[in-house]
């Protein structure tokens, strides 16, 4: 669900209704609790919703899906489009399943009175589902670039009735190499001029602004800038554990803090199995997320944690955008990003909408060297804790996996393999 926005958050006095918003628009936004914009949508709004292109830059978790979904909904439903068809008349193109998931459904709370019909596109699940629900129609198609390619190549759809594109998270489009298949997309919709194209991201460095320039006209940039690059209603703090104290600090520290909804970040899924077994074997509920695990069971995951039925989530950066998981209490940097925007987006996640949240990070002897440069990004020095080693607790060892058995050779041991045989 959409965050509703916390009465502790900073919100403009602008609102919703102040807009020239359709009725139907402004109910979904009245359901979905939405009165008075961010400032993030405060800015881009007027500009959006007049047709102009729009490059806007906020910290994540601000409210900028909101503002572009909006945009669309104004284009489509106004006498100026070019009504349904069979094609997509607007795209929102994503870096990761999770974002794309979660726009779409942001998608159906704020425009579910409007009429429109908005599909998803991304892989793991549902090819032939997506393929066929495609090629009945959509208005709005939202998905990630590999899955939008492959249909786009078997003429599911095409790009050429687009009025309004979106690309989400521009920034993390490069970090995940998307670029080359971003420009394909783009090439095949209609014209620069006969399309109003709407860019956000959390950061705006200089192949972003490329890219904007490229594809866009006469581009209106909004930063909303901020003093720091965190927030001050994060509390973060930094301990340095050897390697082998690892583990047993982050449940000596997780233990100090009950009933709370946490996220601890790796950098590797082998951390992240490791991490989370050690954690079920100690009395913890829970889980890994990591690119390896199947699309299905990561949406059963992030529902079970977003719902509160999941404390715990270990999880690699695949969690540490786009998602908007309310309620995250604490966010552990098991291990240090080796990119110092990703600190920032990892502890985005906690603190979101005016909430208050604990970042806590290990600075240990593989990743303590990228400290330097994290607090030279965000401008602050963390402060840090001490720990004595020798009250760390002794940690149950999780239990050993039960081996796949090998399949069978046939008699003659695997010897004939690979021979030709007549």
């Amino acid at each position: 669900m959409t965050e509703k926005p916390s009465s502790e958050v900073v919100l403009t006095d602008t609102r919703f209704e102040d807009f020239d918003l359709s009725p139907s628009v402004l109910r979904g936004l009245e359901e979905a609790g939405f009165s008075q914009c961010t400032p993030i949508q405060a800015e881009t709004l007027p500009l959006a919703l007049a047709g102009r292109d729009v490059a806007g830059q906020a910290r994540t978790g601000t409210g900028k899906t909101a503002a572009f979904l909006l945009a669309i909904f104004k284009k489509l439903l106004s006498e100026d489009s070019k009504g349904p068809g069979p094609n997509p008349r607007a795209i929102a193109i994503a870096p990761t399943r999770e974002l794309a998931i979660q726009i779409h459904r942001d998608a159906e709370l704020l425009g579910k009175h409007t009429g429109l019909r908005f599909l998803l596109a991304y892989g793991g699940v549902d090819y032939v589902k997506q393929r066929d629900e495609i090629a009945d129609g959509v208005d709005v198609l939202i998905g990630t670039p590999g899955r939008l390619i492959d249909y786009l190549k078997q003429d599911i759809y095409n790009l050429k009735h687009i009025e309004v594109a979106v690309l989400d998270e521009a920034d993390r489009m490069f970090d995940l190499g998307f670029i080359t298949d971003i420009r394909f997309l783009f090439r095949r919709m209609s014209p620069v001029g006969q399309r109003q194209t709407l860019m956000f991201s959390a950061t705006f460095p200089l192949k972003v602004t490329e890219l904007a320039y490229e594809h866009m006209e006469e581009v209106q940039t909004v930063r909303i800038e901020e003093e720091q690059m965190t927030t001050d209603r994060v509390t973060q703090v930094v301990y340095y554990p050897a390697n082998r104290e690892k583990l047993p600090l982050l449940v000596s520290l997780l233990s100090d803090e009950k009933d709370d909804h946490t996220i601890v970040f790796v950098n590797t899924r082998h951390a992240a199995d490791r991490v989370a077994s050690v954690l079920k074997a100690n009395g913890f509920n829970a889980a890994m997320l990591a690119g390896s695990v199947p699309q299905v069971k990561r949406q059963k995951l992030l529902k079970r944690f977003r719902d509160g039925d999941l404390p715990i989530l270990v999880a690699t950066d695949v969690a540490a955008r786009g998602l908007h998981i309310p309620d995250v209490s604490h966010v552990f940097n098991y291990d240090l990003p080796q990119d110092a925007a990703d600190y920032v987006h990892r502890i985005g996640r906690t603190a979101r909408l005016g909430a208050t949240g604990d970042a806590i990070s290990f600075a240990c002897e593989d990743y303590a060297f990228h400290l330097p440069e994290i607090e030279e990004f965000i401008d602050i020095s963390l402060p840090v804790m001490q720990h004595d080693p020798s009250a760390l607790p002794d940690l149950q060892s999780p239990p050993p996996r039960k081996k796949k058995p090998r399949p069978k050779r046939g008699g003659d041991g695997g010897r004939n393999r690979g021979r030709r045989r007549n």
